[in-house]
């Protein structure tokens, strides 16, 4: 029984490495890099860039998004949760490591332009935010500071857009202290949200990030709950204040 069942997972792999381009994209989270591409861009469209500029933004982020998506799955390819059933690809041996570190070096190469194409100012703080959410890939996941490399990444989204135009002489303007405040706020949130499919496992391997934190006291239940109504509020507030007194100063 146990020889047939290990015949069927590498009848899985190989099946499944047939499709290495379609296992490359699911290992690059392309749920959470498409939506926060969108946001962005919206955000960008709504501040009234033009569409070429929009574009520029969605392909900007949506290429950092998923080098950091697939960084993610590369520091966590050696934990025992990745390796069990719908973890990871890297995880589960879908994927040669090599093959995603060479992956993220040309969508890095790719990435560099891209933001130097939005504007030095702009671009820089683009860079910037994307280097925060690797470092968060590295460092502080275990403890109760966990939030703090998305709060600051997300904090830096503001200014890419406020600074940003078309070209790397671009210049703009200072984004608004309040909206830059309030996206920190929605990257705590959108931390908490994503740290909740994954507390058991967690737990299981050590993890004592905030929102298991949080969850030991309260609950995943009302965590959950209480994470979406906040980020539905700090969403209503962002969207109060940008249409108020604008994105930039």
């Amino acid at each position: 029984m146990g020889a047939d069942s290990d015949t069927e997972v590498r009848a899985e792999r190989r099946g499944l490495r047939e499709l290495g381009p379609v296992v490359l994209v699911r290992s690059a989270h392309p749920l959470a890099a498409v939506l926060t591409a969108l946001g962005v861009a919206v955000v960008a469209a709504l501040a009234g860039r033009p569409l070429r500029e929009v574009l520029l933004v969605l392909a900007t982020v949506l290429v950092g998004q998923a080098v950091v998506g697939w960084h993610h799955d590369l520091v966590d390819r050696t934990r025992p949760s990745s390796a069990e059933p719908g973890g990871s690809p890297l995880g589960r041996g879908l994927l040669e490591p090599g093959t995603v570190w060479f992956t993220v070096a040309c969508a890095t190469l790719l990435l560099v332009p891209l933001c130097v194409a939005n504007g030095l100012v702009a671009g820089s703080a683009y860079l910037l935010s994307w280097a925060l959410l690797l470092l968060g890939n590295l460092v502080l996941r275990r403890s109760w500071l966990s939030w703090v490399p998305a709060a600051a990444s997300y904090a830096l989204l503001p200014a890419f857009v406020s600074y940003g135009g078309w070209g790397g002489q671009a210049r703009g303007e200072p984004p608004e202290v309040a909206v830059t405040a309030l996206v920190a706020a929605l990257g705590v949130c959108v931390h908490l949200l994503t740290c909740l499919p994954h507390l058991v496992e967690d737990n299981r391997e050590g993890y004592r990030h905030l929102a298991l934190r949080i969850a030991l006291r309260t609950g995943a239940p009302r965590l959950l709950w209480a994470t979406l109504v906040l980020t539905g509020l700090v969403v209503t507030a962002t969207a109060w204040v940008a249409t108020q007194v604008g994105l930039a100063q």
